[in-house]
C-alpha cells in the first residue's frame, strides 16, 4: 500500500484517526477525514509504544498495527480461524495471559494460529468446559477467576533459554535462516560512487552469500530468504514464514541504512520487543553479541542494541535479529562497505556471534577472540573421523 501520510485527505484518513482516537492518542476534531500535524504527532507516539519505526507515516506494517490495536479482550470471540488467522491485541492479551498461566502458545504475537487454539483448548479441559479451542465469556471468565501459575520469568523466554543450553555448543545440524534485505524491485538505499551504482539490496546479499558458506562450513544447514535475481521478493511476514517452516534456530536479517545526514554512520542491530518492556532475552542477546562482535572486529560506530516489533522479529517462533552494517549515505562507512574484505570482515564477526550463542554464559569468551577458521578446522575433523 502507498504510505499515508501528512496532508492526506479521506477516508482512510478518518480511520486512521477513528483508531487513534480510540487509543487516547488523539483529540476529536471537525476535519477527521485530514492528515494533519497533531494526526502525524498521534502515529509517531502509537510507533514508539508499539516498538515500529518512527517515521510518522501510516505504511503496510503501521496500518496493521493499528487494526490489530481497535481490539480489547472480551470484545470478540477469538477461534481459530483458516486460512486467514485472526489478528489483534486481544489476541495477544489472550497468549500473555496463557503464557503466565503455564501454556505453551509460543511468542505472543497477536496471531491467533494452531498453537494457541490448542493451548486454549487445553485449559478447557482442565476447568471443565467445551474443548472446542475458541475463546467466548465462558472461557475468559474461568480465565479471570485463576491467577498466574508460572513465577521467576516469562516462560516463553525461559523455554527458549533452556532450548539454547540443552543443544550444545557445537554448530553442527543446527539450521539458521540469512534474510538478505530488500532485494526484487525494491533495491533499498542507493547511492552512486565514482560512476558506480552501489544498493542495499546488492551489499545485503553478498554479505548473506559469505555468511552463508562460513556457517556451512561450521556445518550449519544455512537456508536464505532470496537470491540475487531482481525479478521478485518476498514481503517480510513471508520470509518469517519461510524460517517457521523450516523450523530454524536463529534468524538473521543482513541490511545497510541511509539517512538524509550523511554524517549518520555506524552499527545497529535490533531484537523482538515492545514499548510496555517485553522482550525476548534470548534475541536480545543474540544481537548483544552480533552488535559486539561486528563493532570490535571493523570499527564501525557502536550505534547499540534496539528492541523493535517489526513483523520480521515478532512473526518469527526462534530467536531473531537485524542489523544495519553502516550507513550506504556515509562516505566514510561506504568506503568501507564496497570492500569486500571489510564484508568478509562482517561475516567472520556474525559467525563468531552465532557460535557464542551457543556457549553456556558461564563458558563465554571475549568479543573478538574467536578465530572463525578453527570452527571449520573442527567440523572438517569431525568428517573425517
Amino acid at each position: 500500500m502507498r504510505p499515508i501520510r501528512r496532508d492526506d485527505q479521506g477516508p482512510a484518513v478518518a480511520e486512521i484517526r477513528s483508531i487513534l482516537v480510540n487509543l487516547e492518542l488523539l483529540e476529536p476534531t471537525p476535519r477527521a477525514d485530514v492528515f494533519d500535524a497533531r494526526t502525524e504527532h498521534a502515529v509517531r507516539a502509537f510507533q514508539q509504544l508499539r516498538g515500529l519505526s518512527i517515521d510518522g507515516r501510516v505504511g503496510a506494517e503501521t496500518w496493521r498495527a493499528l487494526d490489530a490495536a481497535r481490539w480489547r479482550l472480551g470484545d470478540r470471540a477469538l477461534y481459530h480461524s483458516i486460512p486467514q488467522p485472526l489478528v489483534g491485541e486481544d489476541v495477544r492479551a489472550l497468549q500473555e495471559r496463557l503464557l503466565e498461566m503455564g501454556y505453551d502458545v509460543g511468542r505472543a504475537d497477536g496471531v491467533y494460529g494452531g498453537r494457541t487454539a490448542r493451548s486454549v483448548t487445553q485449559f478447557q479441559r482442565e476447568v471443565g468446559l467445551t474443548a472446542d479451542g475458541s475463546c467466548g465469556p465462558y472461557t475468559m471468565h474461568a480465565m479471570r477467576r485463576l491467577g498466574r501459575k508460572v513465577v521467576g520469568g516469562r516462560p516463553q523466554w525461559l523455554r527458549e533459554a533452556d532450548a539454547f543450553r540443552e543443544s550444545g555448543p557445537n554448530l553442527v545440524g543446527k539450521t539458521i535462516v540469512i534474510d538478505p534485505g530488500h532485494g526484487g524491485p525494491d533495491p533499498g538505499v542507493v547511492i552512486i560512487d565514482s560512476g558506480r551504482r552501489w544498493s542495499e539490496a546488492e551489499l545485503a546479499y553478498d554479505l548473506a552469500a559469505r555468511l552463508e558458506g562460513r556457517l556451512a562450513a561450521a556445518g550449519m544447514r544455512v537456508h536464505l530468504t532470496r537470491g540475487p535475481a531482481t525479478t521478485s521478493v518476498l514481503s517480510d511476514p513471508a520470509r518469517t514464514q519461510l524460517a517457521n517452516d523450516v523450523n530454524a534456530d536463529l534468524f538473521i536479517s543482513l541490511h545497510v541504512d541511509g539517512h538524509a545526514n550523511p554524517a549518520a554512520d555506524g552499527v545497529a542491530t535490533y531484537h523482538y520487543g515492545t514499548g510496555n518492556g517485553v522482550t525476548s532475552t534470548v534475541g536480545e542477546r543474540l544481537a548483544g553479541l552480533v552488535q559486539r562482535e561486528i563493532a570490535v572486529r571493523t570499527g564501525l560506530r557502536d550505534c547499540r542494541v534496539h528492541a523493535k516489533s517489526w513483523e520480521l522479529l515478532r512473526l518469527t517462533r526462534m530467536p531473531a535479529v537485524r542489523v544495519d552494517v553502516g550507513y550506504l549515505t556515509c562516505s566514510a562507512d561506504r568506503a568501507r562497505l564496497i570492500r569486500p574484505g571489510f564484508r568478509d570482515q562482517v561475516a567472520e564477526a556474525l559467525v563468531a556471534a552465532v557460535q557464542r550463542m551457543y556457549y553456556p554464559v558461564e563458558l563465554d569468551v571475549p568479543t573478538g577472540s574467536i578465530d572463525v577458521h578453527t570452527l571449520r578446522a573442527v567440523v572438517d575433523a569431525t568428517a573425517e573421523g
